[in-house]
């Protein structure tokens, strides 16, 4: 099947304007998590409901991705996103400005709601784009959305630690976020409009058969992986402080490291695919992946643990933009744009699925057995990867080998 064709000029804008929708999506969740505290202690939310109230998002997310799936058969991904990604900033604006817990419950219904559209919107086009340029470029995304989270992070202690109430900490970064999405939903680039040459989309017939025989795997190495990922970043400052003994400021700095090396890891990621192939970097991901949480398990103490969640990093990072990208070309090859979309939205469900399996499981486990131990059970579904790589591979050959090639010289 011919890859669509995208203009060079046209393609390069709308690879800059999807990496500030990622940024600017990385960012707004970073806020989010990280002050969920805040969030807490405002509106009188109990420890005994927080946890319905923080399953609720993903949750919900997933709901939003479904309907994802079935809105792209008529409207472009392009309009979805470009929709939905002020509403997610303004529902976090929300949660930290309205005025009682009900009304902050259904800001977080409306962000989990948007947020799971965006996703998946997001990743339909990055996937497009990908296919349109030939070679691998969906790490480079990923990576955006990492410096995003690492930027809303650092905007969330500079709130904390200068004891600024949630609706001033969002309002600013919000106003600036809010327009920044406006004009960069102006150049996304949708590869099934330059397909098409009209404002409609492709039709998705097959892409339910598509999601249903050839999704499973690559589902399962979405959940995994996020399973690894909801690990590292609910339990890695309790596992240095109460396991390996660390201060309780040292322990803080594990997900940090955790977030960098994920930056730094995907902003290389994609010339390992060129060079190496998809399958090759994802298989050395997940041998990488499963080292550092051996690594934790066994740390005599915190600097070694440091070390264990720095693999993790560079290991996990590669496996969910991969992941996307193998289930869109799988559809593409089949049954066209319109099932690549919707192979995309019900995989970015498992997102969600991991994210919501991860705290409790590696929590009961801890528990009822050992922390130490329950660092391994990450580690060997993280190695179900290995079993399934080969879903990651085009055909037998390196990504952009065979008949994904752009068909103007200058996209660049």
């Amino acid at each position: 099947m011919t890859a669509p064709r995208v203009p060079g000029t046209q393609a390069r804008y709308g690879r800059v304007a999807l990496a500030l929708s990622f940024f600017v999506q990385g960012t707004v969740f970073a806020l989010l998590v990280t002050r969920i505290p805040a969030i807490q202690d405002r509106y009188g939310i109990s420890d005994a409901l927080l946890p319905a109230f923080l399953a609720a998002v993903p949750v919900l997310a997933g709901v939003g991705s479904v309907l994802t799936e079935r809105v792209v058969r008529r409207v472009r991904p392009s309009r979805v996103l470009r929709a939905v990604q002020p509403v997610v900033c303004l529902a976090l604006l929300a949660a930290g400005s309205v005025r009682s817990m009900g009304q902050a419950a259904v800001a977080l219904a409306v962000f989990g709601l948007a947020v799971g559209a965006l996703d998946a919107a997001m990743n339909m086009l990055g996937v497009s784009l990908q296919r349109a340029y030939g070679r691998s470029i969906m790490l480079g995304f990923h990576a955006a959305y990492s410096l995003g989270g690492i930027v809303g992070a650092s905007l969330a202690w500079a709130g904390a630690h200068w004891e600024l109430s949630l609706a001033v900490l969002y309002g600013p970064v919000v106003a600036v976020l809010v327009p920044v999405a406006v004009v960069a939903g102006r150049w996304f680039v949708d590869g099934r409009t330059t397909a098409t040459g009209q404002g409609g989309a492709e039709p998705a017939s097959g892409a339910a058969a598509v999601s249903m025989r050839l999704l499973l795997p690559l589902c399962l190495v979405m959940a995994c992986a996020y399973i690894g990922d909801s690990t590292v970043s609910n339990w890695s400052a309790k596992y240095l402080q109460d396991v390996l003994g660390s201060s309780e400021q040292l322990a803080t700095v594990p997900y940090n490291v955790y977030m960098v090396t994920t930056l730094l890891g995907r902003a290389v990621g994609d010339l390992g695919v060129r060079r190496f192939g998809a399958v090759a970097v994802v298989r050395g991901g997940a041998v990488v992946a499963a080292g550092g949480f051996a690594v934790v398990a066994a740390a005599p103490g915190a600097w070694a643990g440091m070390a264990g969640f720095t693999l993790l990093g560079l290991g996990l990072c590669v496996i969910v933009p991969q992941t996307f990208a193998a289930a869109g070309r799988l559809a593409y090859e089949r049954d066209g744009g319109g099932a690549s979309d919707g192979a995309v939205a019900r995989l970015n469900i498992f997102n969600y699925v991991g994210f919501l399996v991860g705290s409790p499981l590696v929590g009961a486990l801890g528990d009822a057995w050992s922390y130490r131990g329950a660092m391994l059970v990450p580690m060997l579904l993280v190695l179900v990867t290995l079993v399934y790589a080969r879903s990651f591979g085009p055909s037998g050959a390196r990504y952009g080998d065979v008949h994904e090639r752009p068909r103007t010289a200058d996209v660049g």
